[in-house]
């Protein structure tokens, strides 16, 4: 776990890179926890919470998994008489702890009336007949459990331990330093996940391993939940419900201190199951009132005084809108009634039982047009499902008492397609948004819908660190913590590559969710854009796979829960897509290698299903049997198919004999079909330094060819040779000897029968510009394309600035102007903007094209807004939200990105600087391209053109 140490000598730590409180060699003033094969004993006063005692259990288990040595867990009236003990304790619950504190013995002026806060240290002779005390000590019952599970994690047991099969780090000895060691206390007060969308795979996984949704299985939810310093759960709710299905289950909860809660459309702590089972009528409180009011009285009575956050308001049946009849006073009323149940089954106001309302899909509207709750409810705000937040409190505002929350997704189900079968959640993107919750006050609530909660290890763990302390987290420690995490979970030999390949798989995952890849996404033909994306995740894949061969067993079936089985399930997805998309194209072109593409995309898929079987059956000894029964394949529309199937593929049949096709690249044309000459894309020292030319059988026998350039400087890979299936040849320009100018120049390809091919090269090689001579970004090929981390300048105004947020898009990085908070900017002069130094081709009319993160209206303005310019022209002020349709909002969550044009005129060729002003704060830019007259289409956009820094930033 993440942790602050306040004193002690510097040691290695693989929680956040400050020092460890823990040693593996005897020193001064240090306690053996675990020394010369006998650990210390543990006490806890029989009168502190039940939960204390079951969780000292948990690190008296953690020690000895360790150490191998299990220390005496003693749990009494009186402390026995030690050289050295663990003495755990709650204030005011530990009659121990509190004569120390008496005593003078204790210093507890840190932690005494927080929040879930806990200290650690060692105390010399603390009471008669102990010489030294390892204390850990909470301010409430949470305060010290999070103590008892710092300690386990600083000595070498992960929070994933037995959900993720890693390793517990063995040592001989440890030992605790002297000084005093507290987490502080949490920005977020309760913080926690939703187990929500858990068939098939959670549900199925749970009935053969624990027989369901029972204590047993809630036991080691309870325990993780904790582990992870969060507090608050919304439990599963498909076909489920906590309070019902084991009466165990809930008062557990109340034991660990976890706090229950139901989602937001579930009121008064009732799962919406429970009306199927018992509910009397139709869910409408027009016509069924008093049946609902008794349905959810029971629910209060049944809660009792656990601690748990009771949900208000209504939805339709199902999760769905209410009905068209419903208004706002009708809500307000069944609040109303809500809340007199709620104060009649506790005794007590209803402003004394935690609430919260959740302004969700329409009920925000709702919010919107007028309707309110009585002040001391929590306003639990949402993001679209897709993780972007739709509203944050407005700065400088009443405070509202109850204050505000924030319900997130990693999973959902639903338009304008289910994610639910990997991480497709990178942690930048989460950092940005939580952020901004966090610098608008929403932090009373942070709840997230993990799904099944595997495979969101990663993004949990960061969801609920964040939440605890969000300013130890700045942008730029991110990658470190990816890094930290790595080490926590495998050691640090690997933990710099395996850091890279969580970060870069869920970069690339969060693209474009897997389930909505298809065989159009990546273009074949422009940019090399799906063979740079197959390339780049198999990639991955090798590098993943080698640490694989090179990690010590144990840690093997951690690492391919956590890392391998990702990586290469997602790889092979997309491969296996793009590779039905060539299929198709080669059919298309009569290719008789589309045959070859069907019996791949046969074999990808197979391998597929194969990587979910030794999930399921072998992984850990079938430990996660079914965990893997998402299906992920073969979707039509938002909801998941059945089962998945392999994609349908297109057959060719070859004439007899051999018969060439040529194919030229940025083209799915072909030719002698086509009329006219095949041409490539233009050559420049600024561009792409290759292009291709396919050769490609349409017949069973195979063919020779020859090629012939049409200049001595323009090289073609091979000038003859023989096509069995198909051939791709690469041109190419020697620089030094191709005159300037633009050139036209003709490659003539010859293949059988007399079959002739006339491909042209157009070459530009300009007299007035060189590559070593230039600065900033250089058009080719009819475009700029610069990422946003590379600006020439940022243009602060003393109070604005513009923050990088590493690894953040679908590319590279992303720039965006901090405080979140800041006014809106009036652009132009030296008002905030960064600048992009750009060489033109020509003069005449360019439309640039702003990519941003798909950020919502979060302030409720009529959009937010930012401005583009190009040299000394008045900026233009852009709304990205000025369409709000749902059918654009369908296109900015599945592409992940919402794409603003603008028009300019350029009056002459050369340098120019194009000018991003901020307006409005909360827009992330991730890449600017500016068209010229030859963009073409592409997922991604073209890759990064020619960029030459300025001598000052390099």
């Amino acid at each position: 776990m993440l942790l602050v140490a306040l004193a002690g000598p510097q040691a290695a730590s693989a929680s956040d890179g400050l020092p460890s409180y823990i040693a593996t060699e005897k020193g001064m003033g240090r306690f053996p926890l675990s020394a010369d094969g006998k650990a210390a004993p543990i006490y806890v006063s029989a009168e502190d919470y039940p939960g204390v005692a079951r969780v000292a259990k948990h690190l008296q288990a953690d020690i000895k998994m360790v150490t191998d040595a299990e220390p005496q867990l003693l749990v009494g009236k009186k402390a026995p008489k030690a050289n050295e003990i663990v003495l755990v304790g709650t204030l005011g619950k530990s009659p121990l702890i509190d004569k120390m504190v008496r005593d003078r013995k204790l210093d507890v002026a840190g932690i005494a009336g927080r929040w879930e806060t806990s200290l650690i240290q060692v105390v010399e002779k603390p009471m008669r007949g102990v010489d030294r005390a390892l204390v850990i000590v909470g301010s409430d019952k949470r305060g010290t459990i999070y103590g008892m599970y710092d300690l386990s994690g600083e000595i070498g047991v992960s929070p994933w331990y037995w959900w993720a099969d890693v390793p517990v780090k063995q040592k001989q000895s440890v030992y605790v330093l002297p000084g005093r060691h507290t987490q502080g206390e949490p920005a977020v007060k309760y913080r926690g996940f939703f187990i929500n969308d858990e068939a098939p795979a959670l549900s199925g996984w749970s009935k053969e391993k624990f027989g369901g949704f029972n204590h047993k299985f809630y036991d080691k939810v309870f325990e993780l939940l904790l582990r992870l310093k969060g507090n608050y759960l919304w439990p599963a709710m498909w076909g489920n419900a906590i309070y019902d299905d084991d009466s165990l289950s809930a008062p557990l909860a109340d034991e660990y201190g976890v706090v229950l809660g139901t989602s937001h459309h579930e009121p008064l702590t009732r799962a919406h199951d429970e009306w199927r089972r018992y509910g009397k009528g139709p869910w409408n409180y027009k016509t069924n009132k008093e049946n609902l009011q008794a349905f959810w009285r029971k629910g209060m009575e049944r809660m009792g005084t656990h601690e748990s956050i009771v949900t208000i308001g209504m939805r339709g049946d199902g999760d769905e809108p209410m009905s068209e009849e419903s208004n706002i006073a009708l809500l307000e009323q069944i609040v109303t009634d809500q809340r007199e149940i709620i104060a009649n089954v506790t005794g007590k106001p209803a402003s004394e039982t935690p609430q919260i309302w959740a302004l969700y899909k329409e009920v925000q509207d709702y919010y919107d047009k007028g309707m309110r709750v009585p002040d001391d409810v929590t306003l639990l705000l949402a993001d679209d499902n897709w993780g972007n937040i739709r509203k944050l409190p407005k700065p400088g505002e009443k405070q509202h008492a109850g204050g505000y929350g924030i319900y997130y997704h990693f999973d959902y189900v639903g338009g304008p397609r289910n994610y639910k079968w990997l991480n497709t959640n990178p942690i930048p993107r989460v950092w940005e948004q939580m952020q901004m919750a966090h610098k608008y006050g929403a932090d009373r609530i942070w709840i997230v819908n993990v799904g099944d909660i595997k495979p969101m290890e990663f993004p949990l763990e960061f969801f609920l660190d964040y939440a605890w302390n969000p300013d130890k987290w700045p942008a730029e420690r991110l990658q470190e913590y990816t890094i930290l995490w790595a080490e926590e979970q495998f050691g640090s030999q690997y933990a710099q590559p395996i850091a890279e390949i969580l970060a870069k798989y869920s970069k690339f995952n969060g693209r474009r969710k897997p389930e909505l890849i298809s065989p159009e996404t990546y273009s074949l033909t422009n940019y090399r854009e799906a063979e740079r994306v197959v390339e780049a995740y198999n990639k991955l894949v090798e590098k993943a796979e080698q640490i694989y061969e090179e990690l010590p067993a144990e840690y093997k079936d951690a690492y391919y829960q956590l890392v391998l089985f990702p990586v290469k399930a997602s790889a092979n997805l997309n491969e296996l897509h793009i590779t039905v998309g060539k299929n198709q194209l080669y059919a298309k072109q009569n290719r008789t290698a589309a045959n070859d593409m069907a019996a791949k995309v046969k074999e990808l898929f197979e391998k597929d299903q194969a990587l979910i079987k030794y999930y399921n059956d072998t992984l850990a000894g079938g430990k996660w049997s079914h965990m893997m029964d998402q299906t992920h394949i073969s979707y039509t529309y938002w909801q998941q198919p059945e089962k998945d199937l392999m994609p349908l593929v297109k057959l060719v049949h070859a004439s007899d004999g051999p018969a060439m096709g040529v194919a030229v690249e940025g083209s799915d044309a072909w030719w002698p079909l086509e009329k006219g000459h095949a041409e490539l894309p233009a050559f420049t020292p600024f561009g792409q330094q290759t292009y291709y030319i396919e050769l490609f059988n349409q017949g069973k026998e195979p063919f020779n060819y020859k090629v012939q350039s049409g200049a001595p400087w323009l090289n073609v890979s091979s000038t003859q040779g023989t096509v069995d299936k198909e051939q791709r040849l690469l041109v190419s320009i020697d620089w030094q000897k191709a005159p300037t100018g633009v050139q036209r120049v003709p490659i003539t390809v010859t293949g059988p029968n007399g079959t002739t091919v006339k491909v042209q090269a157009l070459v530009n090689n300009p007299a007035t510009i060189k590559p070593g001579k230039v600065s900033g970004f250089v058009e080719s090929n009819g475009y700029v394309s610069m990422e946003a981390a590379h600006y020439t300048r940022a243009v602060d105004n003393g109070i604005i600035e513009w923050q990088l947020i590493p690894d953040l898009g679908k590319t590279v990085s992303a720039m965006t102007p901090f405080p979140v908070t800041a006014e809106t900017q009036k652009p132009g002069g030296d008002s905030p903007h960064l600048e992009y130094k750009m060489y033109l081709q020509n003069a005449g009319e360019v439309k640039v094209h702003a990519y941003l993160s798909p950020t919502l209206n979060f302030n409720a303005s009529d959009g937010l807004k930012f401005a583009v310019s190009i040299d000394d022209e008045a900026p233009q002020i852009i709304n990205m939200h000025k369409e709000n349709s749902e059918g654009a909002w369908n296109k900015w969550v599945a592409d992940n990105i919402n794409i603003l044009t603008s028009t300019h005129n350029v009056d002459k060729p050369g340098e120019h600087v194009l000018k991003f002003w901020m307006v409005d704060p909360g827009v992330v830019l991730q890449k600017i391209v500016v068209d010229t007259g030859g963009l073409k289409p592409s997922y991604l956009g073209p890759p990064e053109s020619f960029y030459q820094p300025e001598k000052a930033n390099q």
